[in-house]
């Protein structure tokens, strides 16, 4: 929980704190799992965009990785709805390495971030 709020505080540092350290992408690859099926599916979004994955809507906001090591990691703040219910699952910051400190909480479906993407 350390780490997360030490990533998630350096995320949301002033522009002179963060933009040396951290780039914005224009787009991510997240990864989807079918619990029942075991099907999984990748799903590339550009910032700003909504896809459709089974009964779920996610929204990607933003993509950040490391400046300096562009495929160490990545974090995406993901807005992730089921629209049979209309009820908001996730809102947050998903990040790629550690996928168990913030994730999705649903009997059928895992979404998880891969990669930030230009």
């Amino acid at each position: 929980m350390i780490r997360l709020l030490a990533i998630v505080a350096a995320l949301t540092a002033g522009p002179a704190a963060s933009a040396q350290d951290v780039a914005r992408a224009s787009g991510a690859l997240l990864r989807g799992l079918d619990k029942v099926s075991g099907r999984t599916t990748d799903l590339q979004m550009q910032v700003g965009a909504a896809v459709r994955y089974g009964r779920l809507e996610v929204r990607l906001g933003e993509c950040r990785y490391p400046a300096s090591d562009p495929s160490s990691d990545a974090y995406a703040q993901l807005t992730i709805t089921d629209l049979s219910q209309n009820v908001m699952l996730f809102s947050g910051w998903m990040i790629a390495s550690s996928p168990a400190l913030s994730s999705l909480d649903d009997a059928r479906y895992d979404v998880w971030v891969i990669s930030c993407q230009s």
